[in-house]
């Protein structure tokens, strides 16, 4: 019921708990002074010992300490929410910080539509674990203690039936846990599965419509909902049963302990107001634990999350451990370099390259070669590689993350677009960027004569650049990345899938950027490493060819085969009908 692995990492906000409890003890002494005060005033006036005056002393005595119980009540529920904050602050700020520190690899641990359950409701969860069901359980154990303490005073009997019967709850909600357990671990990885089918196909809605397969992605998810309504079905049921067991069990010893002081009271063993004080009193020791039952079932659920949470926490980032900073120029040295997604299909085999400082090196090859692979690794999006890759002189494995990115920036072709406004969009990257920095950029990319238009850096981009078109957003991406001005640009199929005027644009400012940066250019189109300082060629995941645009050609390989047969659909393309129609 105690998960010590999130009590250590709550470590210091302890007080929360303890303050809640003593809010929670006080507002019972409080209650307890108002029924032996109600129980003295009731026995007073049936025997008719007792003057108006001390009735109304008494009564005004009972409602102070039943606005001091209230007062308790409004404090407690302050300690819980304050708790409650804690709890949310650290664990949503530890699993952003575990997602800057495996960087944009945080997908191979993970999905992002598990992240985004576990990060909200997760967390919610776990909020009503520490804020709510902690301070309550050690409540519940002080509660029963306190009114034994104080009922044994009045009849020991009576409060020893009580406190008998107390220990059945918890043992109920023992058996309880171990049944929930499994369960509630079964439902989070349904309910994982199912988000993740969900952003899934929101993403990919277009092309679910134009394929028409809308309709088979739309049962799958259906079935998917059916198995997630079955087992939430499954832990209602065993919440609305541990629930009437514990009801019985609150109200069989609460009703046992009132019968034996109405048989004490018959047999003349009590007076009045110890009977009624008994009476009223009896509930409250098994109302804290009734609530704990209450709480338990979310905080079990919580706990199911937790694993998650903990779990991706402690996520291997030994890749991205390194301190040490990338200064001045870079070059890349790269030697047998090696690297699979998984065991049975390998994408990188005994790769070798040198892309030096102020160099223009092309790396092409037909689609699934293996080149965004090596974009990737330079860039650090994925860690498990064989060989060496040094940046500067640097293993990138010593390379501090943040160091890498302000070194090195990748532009591809589906670079984010953020909803907002393009002022938005390039400021990030650079934050102190003036007004006419970011129209320069605009400039180059020639993006600014059409944002002129509409509403200058101001216009609005909706969510992805949607309402841009597809090499609007490659540009004002390109644009960005001009912005950040730095030391060595990746271009990987930056000018693929866009217009034939946004390719030309995009290419001539690439050309342009490598007479001043490091620029490591990939395509699969031959034509666009024509101007390259150097040239690879790689094929099934190995460099087969490396020179200029000239030597490769003069040597008749594998490059001048795919460059002279693109060249000739190039050419087809340019005289046929289709293109005069379009």
């Amino acid at each position: 019921m105690i998960k010590r692995e999130l009590i250590r990492f709550m470590k210091g906000a302890g007080k929360y708990i303890v303050a809640g409890v003593w809010w929670q003890w006080a507002a019972l002494l409080c209650q307890i002074v108002v029924v032996f005060v109600l129980a003295i005033i009731i026995q007073g006036t049936w025997q008719g010992n007792i003057r108006t005056e001390q009735i109304l002393w008494m009564i005004a005595v009972a409602v102070a300490f039943m606005i001091a119980k209230a007062v308790c009540d409004r404090l407690s529920a302050g300690v819980s929410y304050q708790a409650s904050e804690e709890v949310k602050l650290r664990l949503r700020g530890k699993i952003f910080e575990k997602i800057l520190a495996l960087g944009t690899s945080y997908r191979d641990k993970t999905s992002t539509a598990e992240l985004l359950q576990l990060s909200v409701e997760g967390v919610e969860q776990l909020e009503i674990y520490y804020g709510r069901y902690l301070p309550q359980l050690f409540y519940s154990l002080l509660a029963p203690l306190t009114l034994f303490v104080v009922l044994s005073q009045v009849s020991l009997k009576s409060a020893a039936i009580l406190l008998v019967c107390v220990p059945l709850i918890p043992i109920s909600i023992v058996l309880v846990q171990k049944i929930a357990k499994k369960l509630l671990k079964k439902y989070w990885g349904v309910y994982t599965q199912l988000g993740d089918s969900f952003l899934e196909n929101l993403q990919g809605l277009t092309t679910l419509k134009i394929y028409k397969s809308d309709g088979y992605a739309s049962d799958k998810m259906d079935r998917e909902a059916e198995n997630f309504r079955k087992i939430t079905m499954r832990v209602l049921v065993m919440q609305l049963n541990s629930i009437s067991v514990m009801d019985i069990v609150a109200y069989a010893g609460a009703g046992a302990g009132i019968i034996c002081a109405l048989l004490q009271f018959s047999a003349g063993n009590l007076q009045l107001a110890e009977m009624i004080i008994i009476v009223l009193l009896a509930a409250e020791f098994f109302i804290p634990l009734r609530l704990l039952g209450s709480f338990f079932h979310i905080a079990m659920n919580g706990m199911a999350a937790s694993d998650k949470i903990f779990a991706f926490l402690k996520t291997d980032t030994e890749k991205n451990c390194g301190t040490q900073n990338i200064e001045g120029s870079v070059d890349i040295t790269i030697r047998n370099l090696g690297f699979a997604y998984d065991k049975d299909r390998k994408i990188l085999d005994g790769v070798s390259m040198d892309i030096h400082s102020g160099q223009f090196v092309s790396l092409v090859g037909l689609s699934g070669s293996g080149k965004s692979t090596i974009a990737a690794l330079i860039a650090g999006k994925f860690s498990g590689y064989e060989g060496d890759i040094k940046i500067s002189g640097k293993d990138l494995n010593d390379i501090s993350e943040v160091s890498l990115m302000d070194s090195i920036v990748t532009v591809g072709y589906n670079s984010f677009i953020f909803g907002g406004s393009v002022r938005e969009n390039l400021t990030m990257a650079k934050k102190d960027a003036s007004e006419s920095e970011m129209i320069s950029v605009l400039q180059k990319v020639k993006l600014w004569d059409f944002l002129q238009k509409e509403n200058g850096l101001d216009t609005k981009i909706t969510e992805q650049g949607s309402n841009l078109s597809g090499g609007q957003r490659q540009r004002l991406a390109l644009a960005r990345a001009l912005l950040k001005d730095a030391e060595m640009y990746i271009f990987d199929e930056a000018s693929s899938n866009i217009d034939v005027e946004s390719e030309k644009v995009i290419m001539d400012m690439i050309k342009n950027l490598a007479k001043s940066k490091t620029v490591l250019s990939i395509s699969h189109r031959m034509a666009n490493a024509v101007d390259s300082d150097v040239i690879y060629v790689i094929e099934n995941g190995k460099i087969i060819e490396k020179g200029n645009h000239l030597s490769l050609l003069k040597d008749k390989g594998r490059y001048a085969e795919i460059y002279t047969k693109q060249e000739k659909m190039c050419a087809k393309w340019e005289n046929s009908d289709e293109k005069k129609q379009y």
